[in-house]
């Protein structure tokens, strides 16, 4: 089973994302469930609106889609009721974007989302790579302190932070690298088939990568054919609970 662990559907500020051009680029590619995130402009508002239009598309699709729930922390308790909704309608997974949303990932105020996520089962996607606030060891801090979470490095800290990437993971044993936009995540499960390959999740991060390119980056990566179904779907069905 391949598992593309996050795309963008919709319209965002620099590309866009037809659902009807994803179930056509996952057929062509052989991807088989794809985990997608409401558009860039309702991370920071309009959550419900962003929520109920990934619910509605995930429910048409037949299983092959499954939704990312979104909430600004700005919202408090409000926000924890906005998630609560989305797993009502189906979400399988927490998006968080601290840069888009604005908020500190050390100050606490994103705990009761991240404890929502945790209590649900779910995994918790956090973009990376823009200062000062959406690091990957902050990332890892978060992730130290709810120790029963499952978080991934959204884009694995590109560009700038790519090389925080290795450290964040060997800092907190419940954070997982996104396969996309850098080389280090399939490096380190390729030097280290018994532990990295089980840490690294496969993601095109469409539009804003090329589903091509990305999904070549693991295919044709010097890894063991154990290592490599891991990335490709085993380790984020698991962290599904597929």
């Amino acid at each position: 089973m391949v598992v593309d662990a996050h795309v963008m559907i919709g319209a965002s500020r620099d590309a866009s994302l037809a659902v009807d051009d994803l179930l056509l680029t996952m057929e062509t590619l052989g991807i088989d469930i794809t985990l997608i995130s409401p558009p860039e402009g309702t991370l920071p508002v309009r959550n419900r609106e962003g929520n109920e239009l990934v619910a509605r598309v995930a429910a048409a699709s037949g299983g092959r889609l499954l939704a990312y729930a979104v909430a600004t922390p700005w919202l408090g308790m409000d926000a924890v009721e906005e998630l609560e909704r989305a797993r009502e309608a189906g979400a399988r997974a927490l998006k968080l974007d601290p840069a888009l949303q604005g908020f500190d990932i050390l100050d606490g105020s994103v705990d009761p989302l991240v404890g929502f996520a945790v209590d649900s089962g779910w995994p918790i996607y956090v973009r990376t790579g823009t200062p000062p606030h959406s690091l990957p060891l902050q990332v890892a801090w978060l992730a130290s302190h709810f120790p029963g979470g499952r978080f991934v490095l959204g884009k694995s800290g590109a560009t700038d932070f790519s090389h925080d990437g290795p450290a964040a993971l060997a800092a907190a044993a419940n954070v997982y690298a996104d396969s996309s936009h850098v080389e280090w995540p399939t490096a380190l499960a390729a030097g280290d088939p018994g532990g990295a390959g089980g840490r690294v999740v496969f993601t095109t991060d469409a539009p804003f990568a090329d589903a091509d390119v990305e999904l070549a980056r693991v295919t044709e990566a010097p890894l063991t054919e154990t290592v490599r179904a891991a990335i490709l779907g085993q380790t984020m069905s698991r962290l599904l609970g597929l």
